[in-house]
């Protein structure tokens, strides 16, 4: 079954709190050396049929429609990945 993954983030001039919480947790918890975090967003779109780009563009109309705010928030990659792909970033990649 095909999917597309998107990434959105803050913008750069948008104050991310949950970002500077986890990055003053990481020192507490011995992972030094990180200046800064920024919490984002993951959406996995499974569909059926085959991979197309009129089905990537149908995703990235989505994401900048639905799955983002683009008021705060940028539609940082739009992209298809197999399922190996998307288990393996899934699972800590």
């Amino acid at each position: 079954m095909p999917r597309i993954v998107v990434h959105v983030m803050p913008k750069p001039e948008i104050l991310d709190p949950q970002g500077k919480a986890i990055a003053a947790a990481l020192p507490r918890l011995g992972f030094e050396g990180f200046a800064s975090v920024r919490q984002g967003k993951r959406f996995e779109l499974n569909y059926d049929g085959d991979a197309s780009p009129e089905m990537l563009e149908r995703a990235r109309e989505a994401a900048g429609t639905l799955l983002s705010n683009p008021v705060i928030e940028d539609v940082v990659s739009v992209a298809f990945v197999d399922a190996e792909d998307a288990a393996t970033a899934g699972a800590g990649a």
